[in-house]
């Protein structure tokens, strides 16, 4: 029972299996951090086009804008 090499082995054995653990768990981070990254780079590209329901909101604060601006200058509209 007291045999050096099945310490050995039952050591080995265990190194290969954290080695292991350790490998696929970072290939998993690895994944996860680049699915973010797609999620981020999906995020920016819905951002930079903007919808139509936005541009319609922006013209309808320019239009107000305009109003108030001719209100402050004395103007009738």
């Amino acid at each position: 029972m007291t045999d050096p090499y099945i310490a050995l082995t039952i050591a080995m054995s265990s190194l290969a299996a954290i080695g292991i653990i350790a490998l696929a768990s970072l290939r998993g981070w690895r994944g996860w951090l680049e699915l973010k990254r797609a999620e981020l780079q999906q995020t920016r590209l819905e951002s930079a086009t903007p919808s139509a329901g936005s541009r319609i909101e922006v013209a309808d604060l320019k239009e107000r804008i305009r109003k108030l601006e001719a209100i402050a200058a004395g103007v009738d509209l």
